[in-house]
């Protein structure tokens, strides 16, 4: 939870990056294609070895909406060949190259941004291409690209599944469709579980810092269950472009299916604190969100992130309109309410969990969140966490490892203290923040982002090693 100033000082994250090759806002081409975009921009970053390269292609739409796609583009060397793609259908003819939309990925709202890519090969030189086009419309502008070194052999560089791989072996194909049961959240054999993973920081921010090669990363190197997904409704987030968060929401609960982990869709509220200022916005993006992925079993909604300076009936009155909302379209769903003072259950404004015994939301299958800061919020709130958990079925929907404005040294003997009462009393948890970000809670080094190595240690933080070091060991997933 955050007492103020918790992080009400966000700045945007710098623009231009080594090995990255950025194609800006353009003047749309005139064209007679009624789905053609009026403008648009990409990047192109790649990752080169001895003959061979991976590359990751960001495309935005900066036009009219567009619904089903293709892209376009021209290698620059006649030693060029496309070998393997993905998120995408990808063809070469020649040195023309095009990428056609999945279903999934289809729709691009004004200011959408959607991210595919492809390994490849080259014979002699292996620049990057300088024009792209979108349904007909040339991205053009100044281009200097730069890629890393080649290295004599190549990195392991195995495409994200399109569906999640055979026998059981991530977390959701264990699990399944989720309930909560008592106290606890439990999998589809009707067995308590803890789910164990990362948050984003605000997508409008630290967008390039979920893409294939971080989110293989987070599933595969990390082994986490969750990916819980960010987005700010102020500070420059939804309210600012309500369809295109909505899809950047979208296209991220698709990336964390594809490589079955579960996605957990918050709604950043923070500042304001009465969440009932947002309540329409709310009604508009769950209804939206919540019949896009009603046929999914691993979504989870998080209504309100951090109410605060409002009573517990507040929060409880908005509960009860925006739940019905996403009940209409997806009945199965688990879905956690936020709590008083910065969903401290209260303590951080002199209260405790007893207001919600004595007054719980009008629903079922939901949880009440919980957050902490480890180096701020320590005896006095894990103690309350004990006493809560009896009577409450509670998820860690965000914590930190340092102070509560999100910064400062690692505690890491409190956080240890922290995990192994959430471990003990199966509670779940999301870290803050799988993100680049130059302050104490990002697990990622700044700059990592710029870059395609998400893997191994050499690139976290000592949070980010910490909470990988948690995460990564063996989940008890019970199955009978």
């Amino acid at each position: 939870m955050k007492q103020p100033p918790r992080r009400l000082r966000r700045l945007l994250v710098a623009t231009g990056a080594v090995g990255a090759l950025t194609l800006g806002a353009l003047t749309a081409l005139p064209t007679t294609n009624a789905m053609a975009a009026t403008g648009c921009s990409v990047t192109y970053t790649t990752n080169s070895w001895s003959g061979g390269f991976t590359a990751s292609v960001t495309v935005t739409n900066l036009g009219d909406p567009v619904n089903g796609w293709t892209l376009g583009f021209s290698f620059p060397d006649s030693g060029q060949r496309l070998t393997q793609g993905w998120s995408a259908t990808w063809s070469q003819s020649g040195s023309s190259v095009t990428a056609q939309s999945m279903s999934w990925n289809g729709s691009l709202a004004t200011g959408a941004s959607t991210n595919i890519g492809f390994n490849g090969s080259f014979t002699g030189a292996n620049p990057s291409p300088s024009s792209f086009s979108l349904n007909g419309t040339a991205c053009t502008g100044s281009t200097t690209p730069t890629t890393p070194p080649p290295t004599t052999t190549p990195p392991p560089t195995t495409p994200p599944p399109t569906t999640p791989p055979p026998g059981g072996q991530t977390p959701v194909a264990i699990n399944g469709q989720l309930r909560v049961c008592g106290v606890n959240l439990c999998n589809q054999y009707g067995r308590p579980i803890q789910l164990r993973g990362m948050s984003s920081h605000g997508i409008q921010w630290f967008g390039n810092c979920y893409n294939n090669a971080s989110l293989d990363a987070l599933a595969d190197d990390w082994r986490s269950d969750l990916f819980r997904i960010a987005m700010y409704v102020q500070e420059q987030g939804y309210e600012t472009d309500p369809a295109g968060f909505t899809n950047r929401v979208n296209n991220l609960v698709e990336e964390a299916t594809r490589r079955g982990m579960y996605a957990m869709i918050d709604f950043h509220t923070l500042t304001p604190g009465d969440p009932m200022y947002n309540l329409e916005r709310a009604k508009t993006f769950f209804a939206t969100v919540s019949a896009r992925h009603a046929a999914k079993n691993n979504v989870i909604y998080e209504i309100t992130n951090e109410p605060n300076g409002v009573a517990w009936s507040t929060i409880k009155n908005y509960a009860e309109q925006v739940i019905p909302v996403i009940r209409a379209n997806d009945p199965d769903a688990v879905i956690i309410v936020g709590t008083r003072a910065w969903s401290s259950l209260g303590v951080s404004e002199g209260a405790n969990h007893t207001e919600i015994v004595n007054n719980p939301v009008n629903a079922s299958n939901i949880m009440y969140a919980f957050h902490f800061y480890a180096a701020s919020h320590k005896d006095n709130y894990r103690a309350e966490v004990e006493r809560a958990a009896a009577r409450l079925p509670l998820f860690v929907t965000e914590f930190g490892t340092v102070d509560y404005t999100g910064d400062g040294a690692a505690d890491l003997t409190s956080s240890a203290q922290w995990l192994d009462l959430l471990d003990r009393l199966k509670i779940g948890y999301a870290n803050w923040t799988f993100s680049d970000k130059a302050e104490g809670s990002a697990a990622l080094r700044p700059g990592t982002c710029n870059g395609s190595t998400y893997t191994g240690t050499s690139v976290l933080t000592t949070s980010g090693a910490f909470m990988r070091d948690r995460i990564r060991t063996p989940d008890n997933f019970p199955t009978s």
